[in-house]
């Protein structure tokens, strides 16, 4: 990433990072929002609601709310099954969780939480609601998954699953958005809830075995019989994260060798080292964040981790170190429609539109129809849900695909999947995933990719989101013709909310950030460093242009 690393990044966390658990969770109940100021009141991205407490933009208010906001979009769409819900080993979910119960309650919503007060990540609360709906046409189940992600410690976060058990839509999240902002404009006057112990010991509250019921199915997934013949020694991870208890049963159910590296749990998560910005970030695609496990590389055949709600994946190599999301992606696809025979043989590749074009050779490679989306795991749902894409995948580390017999296993990003493929993978080729990539670059061609980031107005952020192909008046880019300019994905047709231009060689997109005041440049060659930085400066120009309201 083309941006200023911090003296701190890679270094264990200073005491000065590590956040006041105490005054978080107090601000989350003391501190009320200002629902009339935009950056408190609630707001769904891609990944849901996400804030600080100390910034008012994540408080037992929001939380509340959305709540409330959800119990009554379940009644309009008279969706009555259980609500399967989980949270994370970040300090604000537990008492969110807490709060959203004692809503649920009041609501007299069936709500199945985790046995025992376990941690659950993402892919559990998935595979969970899938498993209720399996041939059912009522009744039907839905989840709530109280995680921020990988943000930092301070941070609290809060996803809705309706009954296809991935991401909600945008039409779903702006009307439970809405309400929830309706709400807290009226004092929360509306909001039905009853006090926590009485929620916890409601009738319509029932324990569930998320832990059991995942771990037990791994093995439609994963070919454990391969990686336990062929003795691959692993290493895992957790961060610290909701999977931290998952791990051990794997490795004892399926006798396989995995080593847990840490099952710490700690809300300032003071173990981690320093991200690339200077804050602690539970990221496993980042090498400054995954220096521990990149320490130990040599002490396994391959090594992975998981971010804080394991829904994206982290993998290292003897051969290679930490692996770029991209790469892994791309020798992972290589690798399941080689060896997942029962898939349909129609089913197609999916990526979002910023990740790398060396998935679309493999594609072309395999034969696959490649499915090419705007970012959001949301827009792969459907089709992993009905088995026509066997793979969804997102360059930011996030990816789901099929059960080993074409049949759905989740529609929201699953890390720990990916993380075991990387062991099954090397159980069977001679090398490990970074070694597999070295042999995909040399007959596919090698791409070099680079991200950059930049302030943008509101207004200009709207201005780039509304940027036309007709606007870049351009032919070529960094000596190349260029063969395509878009605004809508090649997949579906939808919005990507900025463009994408491409030559034979390489690539750009640019969007504004859906969370930040900042717009973003993905670019990509497959020449070497000098082509990505010509398509970078010219991205950049075409881009500014666009701000500046002119065309390019």
């Amino acid at each position: 990433m083309s941006t200023t690393i911090s003296p701190l990044a890679g270094k264990p966390a200073p005491a000065s990072l590590l956040v006041d658990v105490s005054k978080l969770l107090a601000a989350y109940a003391d501190l009320r929002p200002d629902p009339s100021l935009p950056a408190q009141q609630v707001a769904f991205g891609t990944s849901g609601h996400r804030g600080s407490s100390f910034e008012r933009s994540f408080n037992e208010w929001h939380v509340l709310a959305i709540s409330q906001a959800i119990c009554e979009y379940r009644k309009g769409k008279q969706i009555n099954g259980p609500l399967y819900i989980g949270f994370d080993t970040h300090a604000l979910s537990q008492p969110a969780f807490e709060s959203a119960l004692e809503v649920l309650a009041a609501n007299g919503v069936e709500t199945m939480i985790a046995r025992g007060g376990e941690f659950t990540p993402t892919p559990a609360v998935s595979h969970a609601i899938l498993g209720h709906n399996h041939r059912r046409n009522s009744g039907l189940a839905d989840g709530i998954v109280v995680t921020p992600s990988h943000n930092p410690p301070d941070n609290g976060g809060f996803k809705y699953n309706p009954p296809n058990g991935g991401p909600a839509d945008v039409n779903i999240t702006d009307w439970i958005q809405d309400r929830a902002n309706a709400l807290m404009r009226g004092g929360l006057k509306e909001v039905r809830r009853v006090p926590f112990t009485q929620a916890r010991h409601a009738s319509t509250t029932h324990e569930f075995d998320f832990l059991d019921t995942y771990v037990g199915d791994l093995g439609s997934m994963i070919d454990f019989d391969a990686i336990r013949g062929a003795g691959i020694h692993m290493g895992v991870d957790p961060l610290g994260g909701a999977g931290v208890h998952y791990w051990a049963p794997i490795a004892e159910r399926y006798r396989i060798d995995l080593t847990v590296v840490s099952e710490e749990v700690d809300p300032q998560f003071g173990f981690m080292s320093v991200d690339w910005d200077g804050k602690i970030r539970m990221d496993p695609s980042s090498s400054y964040a995954m220096q521990r496990l990149i320490g130990l590389k040599s002490q396994y055949d391959v090594a992975f981790a998981c971010d804080t709600d394991h829904d994206r994946h982290g993998i290292v190599t003897r051969s290679s170190g930490l692996m770029v999301p991209n790469h892994y992606l791309s020798v992972l696809i290589d690798y399941l429609f080689h060896h997942r025979p029962q898939w349909n043989a129609k089913a197609a590749v999916g990526k979002t539109l910023v990740s790398t074009a060396l998935i679309d050779r493999v594609a072309r490679r395999l034969g696959r129809r490649l499915y090419e989306v705007p970012v959001g795991f949301k827009w792969f749902v459907d089709g992993l849900l009905d088995g026509s894409l066997g793979f969804g995948g997102e360059e930011s580390a996030g990816a789901s695909c099929l059960r080993r017999n074409g049949e759905v296993w989740t529609t929201d990003k699953d890390g720990i999947v990916p993380a075991l493929l990387s062991a099954e993978i090397t159980a069977r080729h001679e090398g490990d995933p970074g070694e597999r990539y070295r042999a995909l670059v040399q007959a596919l061609g090698e791409p070099v990719a680079d991200r950059v980031e930049a302030p943008a107005t509101a207004e200009q952020k709207a201005r780039l989101s509304r940027l036309s192909p007709k606007q870049v008046q351009s032919t070529a880019l960094a000596g190349e013709k260029i063969e395509s300019v878009i605004d809508r994905a090649p997949g579906n047709n939808a919005p990507i909310g900025g463009i994408k231009v491409s030559t034979a060689n390489g690539w750009f997109a640019a969007r504004p950030s859906g969370t930040e005041d900042i717009y973003k440049i993905y670019a990509e060659s497959f020449r070497d460093g000098a082509h990505l930085q010509s398509i970078l400066q010219e991205a950049q120009q075409i881009v500014d242009a666009a701000l500046k309201g002119s065309a390019a």
